[in-house]
């Protein structure tokens, strides 16, 4: 099995390597986890509470700081935000609270957490965990991961070096915003088939694919599960692979984010 889609409970069984702590934030959800930082994969199982509603700067980070305290955490931890972050700056609010947007997101999150945190993009930290333990391993030249769900959410990678908060989910595609044609929640809304969905997949990538030329797209969220009912109907230039980290990505890749200090 490779590394990053073990079982959780397999890291929980042996010795693990470097600790760390993550905490991904999502619209319905925000979810942590403890983490082996050497393996990229999840040491015990992950610990979840709903998004509070609305989803403020003060009940998330009320949440946040549950999640922390689950885990009897007390050092630096890593969490995502579906945010642009500049600065540790919040610019935008996707699914959260529009009282995001200017907020300085360290000292928001930080005022229920014991330790230092570090915010990032959670399609970012997604990739970062791609590109560190899964997927995209190894891999060379320009790398696009993509998370569908909700949204489109997008991580950029040149060299192995993230280009932050790119928001290629949000690109022109026949006068239409690409997120709103391919979001995976638009599929389940429309109730598409697979095959439909696929072609509108099929449109988002070929314009993708026209201006980066990127070397690999890795493909994720919920639907990449299901990768074989939908990527095989898909025309593209470019290899196309399904994640491997799935639900653990954002919780993986904000650990790591923390534990290198990747702040941006």
């Amino acid at each position: 099995m490779a590394a990053g889609s073990a079982d959780p409970g397999d890291a929980a069984t042996r010795n693990p390597g470097r600790r760390g702590l993550g905490v991904d934030i999502g619209g319905s959800g925000i979810k942590g986890g403890l983490v082996d930082l050497d393996a990229g994969v999840l040491i015990g199982e992950r610990h979840r509470i709903d998004t509070p509603q609305p989803a403020t700067p003060r009940a998330v980070g009320e949440v946040a700081g549950r999640i922390v305290e689950h885990f009897g955490w007390t050092g630096e931890v890593g969490l995502t935000l579906p945010a642009v972050i500049v600065g540790g700056v919040a610019r935008t609010a996707a699914n959260i609270d529009p009282a995001w947007i200017g907020t300085q997101t360290r000292e928001a999150l930080g005022r229920c957490i014991p330790g230092p945190v570090e915010v990032l993009n959670d399609a970012d930290a997604a990739g970062l965990a791609e590109v560190r333990f899964g997927a995209a391993r190894d891999v060379a030249g320009v790398v696009l991961v993509l998370t569908f769900g909700t949204g489109i959410g997008s991580a950029l990678f040149v060299g192995g070096r993230l280009v932050p908060n790119t928001e290629l989910g949000h690109i022109d595609v026949g006068g239409e915003d690409g997120e709103t044609l391919a979001a995976a929640s638009v599929r389940e809304r429309l109730e598409l088939s697979w095959p439909q969905w696929a072609a509108r997949v099929e449109q988002y990538l070929q314009r993708l694919e026209r201006f980066l030329w990127p070397d690999l797209i890795v493909v994720g969220g919920g639907v990449s599960k299901r990768a074989d009912k939908w990527l095989p109907l898909i025309s593209h230039r470019t290899p196309i692979v399904p994640a491997q980290l799935q639900n653990a990505a954002g919780i993986v890749g904000a650990a790591l984010a923390a534990a290198e200090d990747r702040g941006y």
